[in-house]
């Protein structure tokens, strides 16, 4: 399915345990809803994120940057986590993708971590991504058990790689995890 026809099949709405969940495209309209949900977060949340969201420019630049294909998850109107599949800018990992995803503590452990990750395969897999890799501080263990539980592996570990605003410092955990489109396909037709 190219990325065209994907694209397409937002808004999408996903059942949680829980209220459903709207999935859709990120606008540059989103900037406020976004920046409020990032400011309501603990700071160390925010430490593996390439922008610091909870700065309206760099939201800005993060909607206004084309590449990007980011899926704002909503409840009630108010965005409650998202998903960004980042390709590489670089001529020779074109063919990698860092996938973020981020959920607001209310819908934790309700089941929108696997809907978002399912779609983080179809995007990837629609944006023609053979490699996606993600990245988080090595304390985050149910970050990294949501990627885990979906075949990422360890990739590296970068010893004290992250500083948050305190000078404190964390070890940086990446995990990739190979993009096969029968694989995607099966993936998606899962419940």
């Amino acid at each position: 399915m190219a990325l065209e026809q994907v694209s397409q099949l937002y808004p999408m709405q996903v059942q949680t345990r829980g209220a459903p969940v709207t999935l859709r495209r990120a606008t540059a309209h989103d900037a406020a809803a976004i920046l409020a949900f990032a400011r309501a977060l603990p700071e160390h949340e925010l430490l593996f994120l390439r922008r610091d969201i909870t700065d309206a420019a760099q939201v800005d630049a993060w909607l206004g940057d084309a590449e990007l294909i980011t899926l704002l998850a909503t409840r009630d109107g108010e965005v409650c986590g998202y998903l960004v599949v980042d390709p590489s800018r670089v001529r020779w990992s074109r063919h990698v993708a860092e996938v973020r995803v981020l959920l607001g503590p209310a819908v934790r452990g309700l089941g929108l971590g696997r809907s978002l990750m399912k779609e983080a395969f179809r995007v990837a897999s629609a944006m023609g991504i053979e490699k996606m890799v993600a990245q988080m501080t090595t304390d985050q263990a149910s970050a990294i058990n949501v990627f885990q539980n979906y075949g990422f592996e360890n990739e590296a570990i970068l010893q004290r790689h992250v500083k948050d605003r305190t000078g404190a410092t964390y070890d940086l955990l990446v995990l990739r995890r190979w993009v096969d489109a029968l694989e995607t396909d099966i993936l998606l037709e899962q419940p």
